[in-house]
């Protein structure tokens, strides 16, 4: 429902008992820089240098629920207690400079085990730290990857459950939103297209099958997640190709999630294979955000080649969906949201320390 007044991208956005400062969020963005999926002084300067910056919500890279479910073998973990307590040094630095701590959770389905970008990105095997990846059918992602392990009724069960315990663990890391990774070609993005669900049991063939496991780990988490804290979930709102996903999918989908205890549909694209033909360019993922803002009663959020504020709050302004995630822009300058509201003329908090460069 439209507002007499639109909030513009420094108004603050109240959601379930958590408040944001601004429309401005730090999109997930891997870092490939843990041993053993624990959190280092890297992560701590790099997100907390996002929150000094004026950000009003910092998520985590996308922090796996399974060993099996790191996209490479040097990803963020969040499947052992010992986790913790290098995640909960981040939350507190990222609360204490203002902004919210949120965490992706996240299996990297049949694009797990490959090196990272800088090493090349391929897959990488037991010698190599790497693993047989899994995923709901056994159809490699490439020509290069591996054929993947099918999930049997057993292991998609402790699947759920492994979801279940992360957002526990994330509470107890000083986390307050959670986002369910189901984009990008990984694993529940997997069970829900049909170019990677090949299935031929209850989690997959129609559409029902094929979202019933996403379904399950939102009402899994949201039972773990505390009932006044927000649960995100990102999805590719199409495949960009007629044979896979479609965005007319992903609004009934985001109907269903909203009866799962879902506050915010993440709205990204792509990823489930190589070789389709993405017609990128600045805001083109924004209309997937405004057509499931305008249809379903709950919140979106816009990402991809948002980059300069007077199209930030265009985007906001024009209730093309309720929050920005910025990604690469955040890499390139961690003090965007500052700078932001000086483009705009807005107020905003700086940190008594930068003042004199205000």
């Amino acid at each position: 429902m439209s507002q007499p007044h639109p909030p513009h991208l420094f108004a603050p956005l109240t959601i379930r008992s958590v408040t944001l400062r601004n429309r401005i969020g730090v999109s997930p963005m891997c870092q490939y820089s843990c041993r053993d999926g624990l959190a280092t002084d890297w992560h701590l300067v790099h997100l907390g240098a996002r929150a000094v910056g004026g950000a009003g919500l910092v998520f985590t890279e996308a922090a796996a629920v399974d060993p099996r479910g790191r996209i490479s073998p040097a990803d963020l973990g969040i499947w052992d207690d010992g986790h913790v307590d290098g995640l909960r040094r981040v939350t507190a630095f990222i609360r204490e400079h203002g902004a919210v701590a949120g965490i992706q959770l996240a299996h990297a389905g049949r694009k797990a085990s490959t090196a990272p970008p800088w090493l090349g990105g391929a897959p990488v095997g037991g010698a190599d730290d790497g693993w047989i990846p899994v995923a709901p059918s056994a159809i490699p992602f490439d020509a290069r990857s591996p054929t993947p392990e099918p999930l049997d009724h057993f292991a998609i069960q402790a699947l759920i459950e492994a979801f279940a315990s992360a957002a526990a663990r994330a509470r107890k890391a000083g986390f307050q939103v959670v986002e369910i990774h189901a984009a990008h070609g990984y694993l529940l993005h997997e069970f829900l297209s049909p170019i990677a669900n090949h299935r031929a049991d209850e989690y997959g063939g129609s559409y029902d099958n094929r979202m019933r496991l996403l379904k399950a780990v939102c009402n899994a988490v949201r039972r773990e997640w505390p009932k006044e804290l927000p649960l995100f979930v990102r999805i590719s709102a199409t495949d960009w190709t007629d044979t896979g996903w479609q965005p007319e999918s992903s609004v009934a989908l985001a109907h269903h999630l909203s009866s799962c205890g879902v506050d915010l549909i993440d709205c990204s694209s792509g990823g489930i294979a190589p070789d389709i033909q993405i017609p990128a360019g600045p805001g083109y993922q924004v209309p997937f955000s405004q057509r499931i803002k305008d249809t379903v009663p709950m919140l979106t959020a816009a990402v991809g080649l948002i980059t300069s504020p007077e199209q930030a709050d265009q985007i906001i302004r024009n209730e093309q969906a309720d929050l920005v995630l910025l990604a690469r822009q955040m890499l390139r300058d961690p003090h965007w949201p500052l700078h932001a509201a000086r483009a705009l003329g807005r107020e905003t908090t700086w940190p008594n320390q930068y003042l004199r460069a205000r």
